[in-house]
């Protein structure tokens, strides 16, 4: 599951990246969220199923659509992420040993406090050559299709953000389902999220 809208330019490469995978995606779908007034982006030609919304549903829209999917595991994706060749490949080898939500950049809290706190993955944060527990993930999530109902147990607390906090949290106290970080190898970016 894609994501347009503020920067459409990377769908493209999004796609071509997913499609690149070792292990093969099953279908792409974009979700077009209300762009700001006065932009419009034509995303009609990419290969790709896309879901118009006329609402900005904000950062929830998308994880609702991808209950939409046919398949066993869903990804998704910020609009400014793109994956490494491995990364599925990646993430479905770590759940193998530790099922649970995958994502590309996680957070361990402290004191439980988002600041300060410890990133583990990418985006500035510390490369792990192992599978990494942590409160939550951002930027790219790879999970089951069914473990995105845990999202949806409580009304979310703010419709401005926080929908990787709350998906991690939900599936830990409803589904006892953990968040881990895959290996971000330093020698393999291709693993990467």
């Amino acid at each position: 599951m894609l994501n347009c809208y503020k920067r459409p330019q990377y769908l493209k490469e999004q796609i071509e990246a997913i499609r690149s995978q070792t292990a093969a995606p099953a279908e792409i779908i974009i979700w077009y969220n209300k762009p700001e007034v006065g932009k419009q982006y034509d995303i009609t030609n990419l290969g790709a199923k896309v879901i118009f919304c006329d609402h900005n549903y904000k950062f929830h829209g998308r994880f609702a659509a991808a209950l939409l999917s046919k398949t066993e595991f869903v990804a998704l994706f910020d609009d400014d992420t793109i994956p490494g060749s491995k990364w599925f490949e990646n993430c479905l080898e770590s759940y193998k040993k530790k099922p649970g939500i995958y994502g590309s950049s996680g957070v361990i809290l402290h004191e439980n406090k988002y600041t300060p706190n410890h990133k583990v993955g990418w985006n500035g944060a510390t490369p792990n050559p192992s599978i990494e527990e942590v409160d939550l993930v951002g930027h790219a999530w790879f999970l089951k299709r069914e473990d995105l109902a845990y999202l949806w147990r409580e009304k979310p607390y703010s419709w401005d953000n926080g929908e990787d906090m709350q998906l991690s949290f939900f599936a830990q106290k409803y589904g006892n389902v953990k968040t881990y970080v895959p290996p971000h190898p330093v020698e393999d970016r291709a693993m990467w999220g």
